[in-house]
């Protein structure tokens, strides 16, 4: 499996954070994917130690399971919201420069 992508993996991160005991179907009918790739990535999260699955036995479905962050999986979610954040406050500076040139452009050529 390819890198996770941050947004991706904070977006799983958050999902499980607050929901741990979302199915994998229903995960991927939130992320927009495939119920394969949503497999592969819980094991990824899994394999990195980012959460764990626990059966839930006394639940009436047959292979039901909470995915619930681990420390080190609370730790990266911190890390990606961060760089996540960051990366949207730069795209956000830039489309404010870019509405400004727009704005100073219109304003020269309509003269006021």
């Amino acid at each position: 499996m390819k890198a996770l992508p941050e947004e991706t993996r904070l977006q799983v991160l958050c999902l499980l954070a607050e929901n741990p005991e979302l199915t994998q179907r229903e995960l991927a009918d939130v992320l927009g994917i495939s119920l394969g790739a949503t497999n592969c990535v819980l094991r990824a999260l899994i394999d990195k130690g980012w959460i764990k699955a626990e059966n839930l036995r006394k639940s009436h479905r047959k292979r039901a399971y909470a995915y619930l962050l681990t420390p080190a999986g609370l730790a990266e979610k911190l890390r990606v919201t961060r760089a996540f954040l960051a990366l949207k406050q730069a795209e956000y500076r830039a489309i404010e420069q870019e509405i400004e040139a727009l704005r100073r452009e219109l304003r020269e050529e309509t003269g006021t």
